[in-house]
């Protein structure tokens, strides 16, 4: 399988804005948000599904996921919306979107490198 553009992110081959690292997950700030602060969570190794990632690396997902909502939900005050699609990029991942009411499929909004890097901060768990 050739490597996704997620695995070159978590080698560093392509800088992102993290908001969370550890030894089987990485978070970070989707570019082409559809809300602001929209998140994705995801498994180091290169998984296509998530129901195919090993027992380990599934429950860490999914640990960090929460994790990350906790505090997303804290610090921006609106709830936090777990979406799976699957198709998009073929490792496994999950987007985290603070809720929006204006939001709608396929939105993208656009934000300032600045409103990216203050998100980041914002939402950053160490």
């Amino acid at each position: 399988m050739e490597e996704s553009v997620f695995t070159k992110i978590v080698k560093g081959e392509i800088p992102c804005y993290k908001i969370y690292e550890d030894d089987k997950t990485l978070a970070f700030l989707d570019i082409h948000p559809e809300t602001p602060g929209h998140t994705l969570v995801i498994p180091k190794v290169q998984v296509d599904k998530i129901y195919e990632l090993p027992e380990e690396d599934y429950v860490a997902l999914l640990d960090t996921a929460r994790k990350l909502s906790a505090n997303m939900e804290k610090v921006l005050g609106v709830r936090t919306l777990w979406k799976v699609i699957g198709t998009d990029v073929p490792h496994a991942h999950i987007h985290l979107m603070p809720f929006d009411e204006t939001w709608t499929y396929g939105r993208e909004v656009e934000l300032l490198p600045e409103e990216m890097e203050e998100l980041r901060a914002r939402l950053a768990l160490d």
